[in-house]
């Protein structure tokens, strides 16, 4: 049976969540230069869920601290914009980084689906719902099927990542994933600096 623990504007002193723990985010919108983050959610890949929403003053020192640990590593999927979410929103770095979805387009190249669900049907063999992914991340009181939704973002990625991981390793591709996992915090500065749709390495 999942759990879910609901933290309002900060994480506990004391949580500790071991080495490799998965994250995921919630904003009012897909812009992170215009959008608040009011949710993030962590899992330790034990079934448990920690959802903290987010007040505006983004007053979290132990959030902050957990994301920005180097001893810690954090999985994502679509970690570009988590990444810069919490740059913009939290003033931290985060990192060091394992994204799901890069993982998935470097080593699942048979299809062009690689969307967590998809992933999370094909790796783990579970079905997800989606339905509350656009929904009021910045009310006061969360709902039942929004903190249902946070926590299922989080909850396969350990398992998916070793699933990930495998087929990286037969494919010859885990020093790629890994240089592509280093440059994320660059990529999401520069979507915040205005280069989000503008590709730097072509040629015009």
């Amino acid at each position: 049976m999942n759990k879910i623990t609901l933290h309002e504007g900060d994480l506990p002193k004391d949580l500790d969540l071991g080495s490799v723990i998965a994250v995921d985010t919630e904003a009012m919108g897909l812009n992170p230069v215009r959008d608040a983050l009011c949710v993030v959610q962590i899992s330790a890949g034990d079934g448990t869920a920690h959802v903290v929403q987010l007040e505006r003053s983004f007053d979290c020192p132990n959030l902050k601290a957990m994301m920005a640990d180097p001893k810690v590593l954090k999985i994502f999927h679509f970690a570009r914009f988590d990444v810069a979410m919490m740059q913009k929103w939290l003033g931290i770095t985060c990192a060091p980084i394992w994204c799901t979805k890069i993982a998935s387009k470097l080593a699942r190249t048979y299809t062009d689906r690689h969307g967590l669900k998809d992933v999370t049907r094909e790796i783990v063999g579970a079905s997800m719902d989606k339905s509350q992914q656009s929904s009021d991340w910045g009310a006061v009181e969360l709902t039942d099927l929004q903190l249902q939704y946070a926590a299922s973002d989080v909850l396969y990625l350990h398992e998916i990542r070793q699933g990930l991981l495998k087929m990286l390793e037969r494919e010859g591709r885990v020093d790629l994933a890994n240089a592509c996992f280093k440059f994320l915090p660059v990529r999401a500065e520069l979507d915040l600096k205005g280069w989000e749709s503008n590709d730097i390495f072509a040629h015009s």
